[in-house]
């Protein structure tokens, strides 16, 4: 059951004095948790935690009666809302400006580009007024239009809602959709009869979000969920008719360091069940016109050898790491000698690029490579000849997109900058003429990107290693010193943080602010091994270069240490946690958003959703090494008595990635430890999950919060 309503910061808990400071009429007191100490021992180690009775079970938080424990931890999460709102409030006129703003700039009655598959154009719409879209589509050559799903109606009366994947069934009748209500990412999939609107009897529950269809109409395949730790670890087989308890069970992941998928090969012939790891996958496949046919495996799985799949005509193409191809190349083998041995080269490996994605056509071949930090779209046709498509921008995003036909000439993909709002184009690669299909409006009349510039600037790590940092601002600025800055990072999973543009940014350039995005070890920026220095023995680079590239941005007048924020959501909170353990006084002000900071804690329990298949990319601390590491760098386990920044930590009651106890505990033990009289304060959303509100624009709310606390801290509070 979900609790919405919030409790005052004088709260009893379980009949025993107060674990709050009362507030007094001169200042305002924040909610001090109560201390129950918990020993944890491991290798002849041991941990106290005063806050470990802050986590709940799924079922404790699931019960429609809370018991005693779960209420006591409601009304704590509750007490430090209410102390967020009050310590705040002066700003609710700044929030509301920064909300209006934000939303302002916005197209109320949006359209996506429409994309063409199998005889039809799919789109999606915003109606003014609505949070969710219409999902629509239209057959080629008509201006009929078929609302496939009403987000609306759907949505009424939830406070979460979610569609997740769509998939229709290739003789065009029939719709298989998600949908999301918890906050947890576990879907319903419905079906959807597209000719006369009915809905189907056929449901099913806990999966992953996607379902896709055999190329017989009636044979749908999906994958749950293991329903403690969340990890998507069976593939079931649906005929629809069928109840699902009378669903094949087509494979069962039984590692547990795995997880598996299910997906159609781009020109639809083939069904593939993957199994990945962070450093290992696995692909089966089956004839996507024989749904009751054998699974078959195209390499079985070895620690190390990492890659994916896709086909063409006679052969399955493959981008791997194979032979040391520690930046991946790609490779082509026979749909019937599928194994490595019989692996082509197509691209061979190169040191210096990254090799992250290909888009297979019927005359081209398109490869998304990473070279100095910076996508490029490569453009091959199966002769041999290639180019490359021309950016100008010193630094920004690209990437293909809705590329489902394959006998085509032309290629789908997106652009944006950090001045550049976001663009669709279609490019003709033979002619090599591009259309810009559609470019995001800013309904701002200020707006100009002209008025707006960007840099890429390199700073140098304590190892000597150069760092890239790309920056926007408004032009006018003088290098001073006194500029507020917010720095951003993430720097796990090898995951890139592309500089993309943003219309809410705006309501910070336009106030002075410069914004900048620390490209740190841990992503994949700089090229697989950008990954390797990040991770695992060597994760605290991430950290050192966040922190090196904030002093060279100091050091170079963009800012000062009383003007300059750092914000990283998730592991990128893990940053935030590490950072102001490290240089607390480098900061002026600090975002958390979804902070994984209880990283020894959550590392050891097995049962957390997202666990077990991180052990490669944190170590797994049941080993002695691993664990004395991780907990040299842990935020939770490393908060002092010493003075720390401001903060604001954000939440989610339901998330299943960085579960609400992370932050919760965090801001509990940095309150009673903290020397300082600085602003700390956590919003925890009772009714979400890990990606927050799900409305189109309820989750600006949280944005407005965030701006608000920095312009705040720089003065301007109404």
């Amino acid at each position: 059951m979900k609790f919405t309503y919030y409790f005052l910061a004088s709260l009893f808990f379980l009949g025993c004095k107060s674990d709050y400071k009362k507030a007094s009429e001169s200042k305002i007191q924040p909610p001090i948790a109560k201390i129950q100490a918990e020993e944890l021992t491991v290798h002849g180690d041991t941990r106290i935690d005063n806050y470990f009775w802050m986590r709940l079970s799924d079922e404790q938080k699931n019960a429609t009666t809370p018991d005693a424990q779960t209420q006591h931890v409601i009304d704590y999460l509750n007490a430090e809302n209410d102390y967020l709102h009050k310590v705040m409030g002066h700003t609710d006129s700044l929030q509301t400006v920064l909300f209006d703003e934000i939303k302002g700039r916005i197209k109320k009655d949006d359209e996506s580009v429409p994309v063409n598959h199998n005889g039809y154009s799919y789109y999606s719409k915003f109606k003014e007024g609505n949070d969710y879209p219409l999902y629509c589509r239209s057959k080629l050559g008509t201006e009929t239009e078929e609302v496939m799903l009403d987000g609306p109606e759907l949505s009424k009366g939830l406070t979460y809602f979610e569609i997740g994947a769509q998939a229709v069934s290739p003789n065009n009748t029939l719709l298989a959709y998600a949908v999301d209500t918890i906050s947890r990412r576990q879907y319903t999939v419905r079906f959807k009869n597209l000719g006369t609107g009915d809905m189907l009897d056929d449901v099913l529950e806990n999966t992953d979000g996607s379902a896709v269809w055999a190329n017989d109409n009636k044979t749908v395949f999906y994958t749950t969920k293991d329903p403690e730790t969340l990890r998507s670890n069976k593939v079931f087989k649906h005929k629809l008719g069928d109840t699902q308890d009378l669903d094949v069970l087509v494979y069962e992941e039984k590692d547990d360091t795995f997880r598996c998928a299910v997906f159609k090969s781009k020109s639809e012939a083939f069904i593939f069940i993957g199994s990945f790891q962070t450093l290992s996958n696995e692909y089966q496949y089956m004839d996507a016109n024989i749904p009751d046919g054998e699974l078959k495996v195209i390499q079985p799985r070895e620690k190390h050898l990492e890659y994916y799949v896709d086909h063409y005509a006679n052969h399955f193409y493959i981008r791997t790491n194979k032979d040391g191809a520690k930046n991946f190349k790609i490779v082509e083998t026979p749909i019937h000698a599928t194994t490595q041995e019989n692996w082509v080269d197509v691209i061979p490996h190169r040191d210096d690029v990254l090799l992250e994605d290909f888009d297979l056509f019927k005359e081209y071949l398109v490869i998304t490579e990473r070279e100095n930090g910076l996508r490029k779209l490569r453009i091959r046709n199966w002769n041999g000849n290639e180019h490359y498509l021309p950016f100008n921008d010193p630094t920004y995003l690209t990437y293909t997109t809705s590329n489902l036909d394959f006998d085509t000439n032309v290629l789908r993909y997106n652009y944006s900058s950090l001045t550049t709002p976001n663009s669709t184009f279609e490019y003709n690669m033979k002619t090599k003429e591009q259309v810009l299909l559609k470019q995001e409006e800013v309904l701002d009349s200020n707006f100009n990107p002209n008025l707006y510039a960007s840099e890429r600037l390199f700073a140098t790590a304590t190892d000597g290693t150069k760092i890239p940092i790309s920056l926007v601002y408004k032009k006018g600025i003088t290098k001073s010193g006194n500029n507020p800055l917010l720095l951003l990072g993430y720097g796990s999973y090898g995951i890139s943080i592309d500089a993309n543009f943003n219309s809410s940014r705006l309501s910070l350039l336009d106030r002075g602010f410069i914004y900048a995005i620390a490209h740190v070890r841990g992503g994949q920026e700089m090229g697989r091994d950008w990954y390797e220095d990040g991770k695992l023995l060597n994760k605290k680079n991430t950290f050192t270069d966040f922190i090196d590239c904030a002093e060279y941005l100091v050091d170079a007048n963009y800012t000062s240490p009383e003007h300059l924020y750092a914000e990283g959501g998730s592991a990128g909170g893990l940053l935030m946690g590490a950072i102001v353990n490290m240089k607390p006084n480098l900061w002026h002000g600090v975002v958390a958003a979804v902070p994984f900071v209880d990283v020894v804690s959550t590392m050891l329990d097995e049962t957390i959703p997202l666990t077990t298949f991180e052990f490669d990319e944190w170590g797994n601390p049941k080993d002695s090494i691993y664990y004395d590491y991780i907990k040299s760098y842990s935020p939770y386990d490393n908060v002092e008595a010493k003075s720390y920044p401001n903060m604001l930590i954000t939440t989610g009651y339901w998330d299943s990635q960085v579960q609400y106890w992370e932050p919760a505990k965090w801001i509990a033990k940095l309150r009673a430890t903290k020397t300082d009289d600085n602003l700390l304060i956590m919003d925890c959303n009772m009714d979400v999950g890990h990606g927050g509100a799900s409305g189109r624009f309820e989750r600006y709310k949280i944005q407005a919060l965030k701006y608000a606390f920095l312009l705040d801290l720089e003065g301007e509070a109404h």
